[in-house]
């Protein structure tokens, strides 16, 4: 997903101050840089958000992640106004959503967004289709259309044989793919998502995880997901935002968030996390630079400190693999190219994770990587894999931790 899109939600200089007097006294003590804990014991109220900014564009999806009292639920609910602000806009689609009241804020929300829930929130005396139409039963819409659209949306995540069965008689993650297939109903131009998949077995929310980013790149939804878990948030994210105490901490692909974590706090979060998992072979690749030799000595010149390189065809696409070792042997055995050539080699992409070319990677010999047309854009080195987790590693204990505990 590319930032290049159109602008969809943007939250501006936003502040959330919970208590009796929020534009008083701790308002003030936030913005002279008091830290949450402090502003509570000064004044007695809680800060939910603290100059928070960040901009959602069309069709991505975006995870705020943070423990609990970090602000993240809040951030959502001024999205649709669930929550008022303390100070600062929030825009949606170009509309400021905290200036909107009454049956203009109710219209706004029915037609422009749909939220699912951590807890399924079905209602048990209606049946499955009568979940997912309830809320264009609400809008008044006829009972066969929204019939239409409810199955529609129940096809989209596998349930549409459970139309007529009670929520009860579904487990956890089906009723929460009713919940989900209630919010597509309408065809919101924007998924609201708060911890929705937290109270999921691991398989189940992972299939879930699944099942969203399918419907997402079939819609092409634009989604702000809230989750505590990072791990979720980095399989999930186009990009994620991490807050603490009502800030913003960093905002990067999860890519960046691994790799350049900003401060020492997201170090911490993500010392833990399968960095094979997140880490994109475009990372570690190098310049496509094949042979373009006929003998082997030159060959084996043009080879340098590489472990391998590869020819490619007319069309630029790798054809044959010369590894140091093959290269050795040949020189030794008959000084003959041809026979140092071998037609047997991977290859992979820019966006493959270096979890799944870890096999590939284990034969010693090095990878092509190739765009969507099979055209060489670059080669793989294993030794680099394991030199980038180390870099990875040596970034992350390289943070003082006295800095942020």
């Amino acid at each position: 997903m590319s930032n290049a899109g159109d602008e969809i939600i943007r939250l501006e200089s936003v502040y959330k101050i919970f208590g009796p007097q929020p534009q008083g006294r701790a308002f003030d003590l936030v913005k002279s840089g008091y830290g949450k804990d402090e502003v509570q014991r000064r004044s007695g109220h809680v800060v939910g958000l603290n100059d928070v900014n960040f901009t959602i564009y069309q069709g991505e999806l975006f995870v705020v992640m943070g423990l609990s009292g970090s602000g993240k639920s809040t951030a959502i609910r001024t999205v649709n106004k669930l929550h008022d602000v303390t100070h600062g806009s929030v825009w949606v689609e170009g509309v400021d959503v905290q200036e909107l009241e009454g049956t203009k804020l109710q219209a706004f929300r029915r037609e422009k967004m749909g939220m699912v829930f951590q807890h399924f929130a079905l209602f048990p005396h209606r049946n499955v289709i009568d979940n997912v139409g309830y809320g264009l039963k609400v809008q008044g819409v006829d009972k066969d259309a929204r019939d239409e659209a409810s199955l529609k949306a129940l096809s989209l995540v596998g349930l549409e044989p459970y139309a007529l069965n009670a929520p009860s008689e579904l487990s956890g993650g089906m009723q929460q793919r009713v919940g989900l297939a209630r919010a597509l109903a309408s065809d919101p131009d924007i998924l609201l998502m708060d911890e929705a998949f937290s109270a999921l077995d691991p398989l189940i929310r992972r299939q879930m995880q699944d099942e969203m980013m399918d419907i997402q790149a079939a819609l092409n939804k634009t989604i702000l997901f809230i989750t505590h878990d990072l791990n979720e948030a980095l399989r999930i994210g186009d990009r994620v935002c991490i807050m603490k105490d009502g800030a913003v901490v960093q905002i990067g692909t999860p890519e960046e968030i691994l790799t350049k974590p900003a401060t020492g706090y997201v170090a911490e979060f993500v010392q833990d996390v399968d960095q094979g998992r997140v880490i994109e072979v475009r990372e570690v690749m190098r310049e496509a630079r094949p042979l373009q030799v006929t003998s082997l000595q030159d060959a084996m010149k043009a080879l340098g400190d590489r472990i391998g390189a590869f020819t490619v065809d007319s069309e630029g696409k790798p054809s044959a693999v010369l590894t140091a070792a093959a290269g050795l042997r040949a020189s030794v055995e008959n000084g003959d190219l041809s026979a140092a050539l071998s037609q047997d080699f991977d290859t992979t992409t820019p966006h493959t994770t270096l979890n799944d070319v870890y096999h590939a990677a284990g034969k010693g010999r090095p990878i092509a990587v190739v765009d969507e047309n099979g055209v060489m854009v670059g080669d793989l080195d294993p030794r680099e894999i394991m030199e980038e987790m180390g870099r990875v590693e040596r970034l992350i204990e390289g943070f003082d931790r006295e800095v942020y505990l």
